[in-house]
Order: C-alpha cells, then sequence, then structure tokens
C-alpha cells in the first residue's frame, strides 16, 4: 500500500533527524553569540571596578596624609602624627579580622540537603520483591 508521493517513515525520521541537528546547531550558535557580548560587558564591567577600587585606594592614602598633617596642625610631631593613624588603621584591621572570623565559624554543612540527597539514589531503585 505504497502510496506515490508520500515520504516514508524512514524519510520522515531522516528529516526529523536532521531538523533538529539543525535547530541544536542554531541554539549554539545563539548561546555563543549572547556569551560573547555578555563576556564582553562583563570583562569591561569588572576592569571599571578594579580602575574605581584603585582609585579608591588612592583616596584612602591622600585622605590618610591629610589627617596626619591636621593632627600637626595641633602641635604634634608629624612622626607621631603619622603613627596616630596607622594605629587607626591597625585597630581597624584588628576589628575587621574578628569580625571575620567570627562569620567564617558560624558556616554550618547544608545537612538537610545533604540527608536528602542520599536518599535519591534509594528512590530510583526498583522495590525489592518478597521471597516466596
Amino acid at each position: 500500500m505504497s502510496h506515490e508521493g508520500e515520504p516514508t517513515i524512514g524519510r520522515l525520521v531522516a528529516d526529523a533527524s536532521r531538523d533538529i541537528s539543525a535547530l541544536v546547531q542554531s541554539e549554539i550558535a545563539l548561546a555563543k553569540s549572547e556569551l560573547k557580548v555578555s563576556a564582553t560587558a562583563g570583562g569591561i564591567g569588572a576592569a571599571l571596578l578594579m580602575i574605581a577600587a584603585f582609585f579608591g585606594l588612592l583616596i584612602t592614602v591622600l585622605v590618610s596624609i591629610a589627617f596626619a598633617y591636621f593632627l600637626t596642625m595641633t602641635g604634634l610631631h608629624p612622626a607621631w602624627a603619622f603613627l596616630i593613624v596607622a594605629g587607626v588603621y591597625l585597630l581597624l584591621v584588628v576589628l575587621l579580622v574578628l569580625v571575620g572570623i567570627l562569620k567564617l565559624k558560624k558556616i554550618r554543612a547544608p545537612e538537610k540537603t545533604i540527608e536528602t540527597a542520599k536518599a535519591i539514589p534509594a528512590a530510583f531503585k526498583s522495590p525489592s520483591k518478597p521471597a516466596v
């Protein structure tokens, strides 16, 4: 019962396979182009943030020097003024380290997630047949 002009099952499967392959290749090409644009924008954004961080560091140094010179206006020797500014930074560093350590000690393993993940393989096993 072959009808003239109608495609065979094999021909339909081959056409569908070719179309799916073309669709997948098109999707991959689209993903590559989108990722390229995203990576470029991300790289530019990261570079701008690094430049801003560098300028922020420079500003911190300059403000620290200015603060030390303001202390010298009170009649304090410049060495003591700069030592006071360094001491303030030392206290800030110690405080940040202590707070950071306290925060790190609060890290816990995701126990519930681990427990449920261990149960997943058992869910895919077929129930054992009772012995007859």
